[in-house]
C-alpha cells in the first residue's frame, strides 16, 4: 500500500508511476477525491462532537425552559452525528479500498515501457551450447531418462501436473541442496514455511484488493489459499511487529511447494515443466532498512547470479521496465537462462524490492533504538531456485547425442559423485 501523506505532497509523482506501468493516472484522483471527501466528513463530526461536549458540558448549570431547550439541542446533534458517522465508515472503506488498488510506484530506475519487449538486459553471462546433433527439448528428453511422467500427472490430476522420479528426483533434490548451502554460507536462516495462508496475506504481499483467482488457489470453506511462493507466507512472519532496526536486515530462506493456477497461459509455455500448477522453490525474502534496500537488492541478485554460474548455465540479467512489474514491486530483475527447447531465453529467476508496499500492508515495522519512532521496513525477494524451470534448463543445456545429460559439476556432490544421466535401459510400468 501507498503512503497517502506521500500522495497528497506529490500526485503528479504518483500520476507518473501510473503512466509509468502503463495504467490510468485518474486512479490518484480517484483516490485525493475520496480523501477529501472523508477529511470533510471527519471535520463536520468532530465540529459535531465538540459542540456536543460543550453543550453537554451546560446541563448541571441550566434549569427549567433553557434546560428542555438545551437537552432538544443535544438531541439534534446526536441525530446529526448519527446520520453523518455511517457516511464516514463508508468513506474510510472507499479510500481503503482504491489505496489497496493502487500498484506500488515504480523505483526511478525502472525504465519505460509497456511490455517485456521494453526490459533493458544489464549483463550477460556465458553463450548457448552447440550441438552437432537435433537437440531435444526437455519433455523428451525427460521421457527418455525415465525421469518426467506428464500422461500419468495429468490422469491423476489433470493438465500441467506432472511425476517426477528416479533420477530426476535426485536431481531435484541436489539443486535444492545446491541452494542451501549457498545460503548457509552467507548466513540466511532457513524457514520451511506454510503452505497455505490466509487470504489477506496473499493480498498484503501480493498487491490488490482482492487475490488474483487467475493464479491463486483458495479453500473456500476456511478462507485459506495455496501460495504461490514462501515469499508470501515469509512475508507474514513478522505481520504486526515492530523490529530492532539493528538487527536489520533480517534474510530468510523459504522452503516450500509453490501452488499457481496459470490461467489464461498458453503456446510453448504450458509444454513441459515451464509453466506447472505445482513446484519446488528455495526463495529468498529480507527486510531491510530503507535506506539500504537498493544495495541489498543488489546483493540478492548476485547471489541468484552465484548460483546458475555455479551450474555452468548460459544466462542473462534483465531489468524489468514499468509494464511488466508485478502490482506490488518497485524494481525487478529477472535472471533469464538459455533453453535450447524454446530456442531462447527463459525466466528462471526474478528478485524484486517492494520498498514499504508490503510493509504497509502487512504492518512490519522496525525502531532504532528505544526512542526512535516505528516506520515501516522494505522487503525484498528473490528466487533461488524453481527446480522445475531449473530442470528444463539443465536437461536441455546438458544433453549429448546419445539421450544422456551431463551432471554439472556442482552438483555432483549430492549425486554420489555421479557424472551422467542415462536412458533408462527399461521403461516404469
Amino acid at each position: 500500500m501507498l503512503d497517502l501523506k506521500k500522495i497528497r505532497e506529490a500526485p503528479d509523482r504518483y500520476r507518473a508511476g501510473l503512466r509509468k506501468r502503463g495504467l490510468d493516472p485518474g486512479a490518484i484522483d480517484a483516490v485525493l477525491d475520496a480523501d477529501r471527501r472523508r477529511r470533510e466528513l471527519l471535520q463536520q463530526i468532530e465540529a459535531l462532537r465538540a459542540e456536543q461536549r460543550r453543550a453537554s458540558a451546560e446541563v448541571p448549570r441550566l434549569t427549567g425552559e433553557a434546560r428542555q431547550a438545551h437537552l432538544a439541542t443535544l438531541r439534534d446533534l446526536a441525530e446529526r452525528l448519527r446520520a453523518l458517522e455511517p457516511a464516514l465508515e463508508r468513506a474510510e472503506a472507499d479510500l481503503d479500498r482504491l489505496l489497496r488498488a493502487l500498484p506500488n510506484q515504480p523505483d526511478d530506475s525502472v525504465p519505460d515501457g509497456l511490455d517485456a519487449s521494453a526490459n533493458v538486459v544489464v549483463r550477460t553471462w556465458g553463450a548457448p551450447p552447440r550441438f552437432d546433433f537435433p537437440p531435444a527439448d526437455h519433455v523428451d528428453l525427460g521421457a527418455r531418462l525415465d525421469i518426467l511422467d506428464f500422461e500419468r500427472g495429468a490422469k491423476a490430476a489433470g493438465s500441467r501436473f506432472y511425476y517426477l522420479k528416479g533420477d530426476g528426483v535426485l536431481l531435484e533434490l541436489a539443486l535444492v541442496r545446491l541452494a542451501v548451502d549457498l545460503l548457509l554460507a552467507e548466513g540466511f536462516l532457513l524457514v520451511e514455511t506454510p503452505m497455505l495462508v490466509r487470504t489477506e496475506v496473499i493480498t498484503g504481499a501480493w498487491g490488490g484488493v482482492t487475490f488474483d483467482p487467475q493464479q491463486t488457489y483458495k479453500v473456500e470453506t476456511d478462507d485459506l489459499a495455496l501460495i504461490g511462493t514462501s515469499e508470501q507466507s515469509l512475508a507474514a512472519y513478522h505481520m504486526d511487529e515492530i523490529l530492532d532496526g539493528a538487527r536489520l536486515p533480517l534474510r530468510y530462506g523459504g522452503l516450500s511447494w509453490c501452488f499457481r493456477r496459470e490461467a489464461g497461459s498458453y503456446g510453448r509455455d504450458v509444454r513441459g515443466l515451464y509453466r506447472v500448477h505445482q513446484f519446488f522453490k528455495v526463495e529468498m525474502f529480507s527486510l531491510a532498512h530503507p535506506a539500504r534496500s537498493s544495495e541489498e537488492h543488489e546483493y540478492l541478485v548476485s547471489l541468484e547470479e552465484r548460483y546458475v554460474r555455479a551450474l555452468g548455465l548460459p544466462h542473462r540479467v534483465v531489468l524489468l521496465c514499468g509494464g511488466d512489474l508485478g502490482l506490488a514491486m518497485a524494481k525487478t530483475y529477472d535472471v533469464e537462462t538459455w533453453m535450447p527447447g524454446r530456442g531462447g531465453w527463459g525466466e528462471t529467476h526474478s528478485c524484486s524490492n517492494a520498498h514499504d508496499f508490503q510493509a504497509r500492508r502487512l504492518g512490519i515495522r522496525y525502531r532504532e533504538g528505544p526512542r526512535g519512532s516505528a516506520e515501516f521496513v522494505h522487503t525484498l525477494n528473490g528466487t533461488l531456485v524453481a527446480t522445475s524451470r531449473m530442470l528444463i534448463a539443465l536437461l536441455e543445456n546438458y544433453q549429448q547425442a546419445d539421450g544422456s545429460v551431463r551432471v554439472p559439476e556442482a552438483l555432483q556432490p549430492y549425486l554420489g559423485g555421479r557424472t551422467v544421466l542415462r536412458p533408462a535401459s527399461v521403461v516404469g510400468p
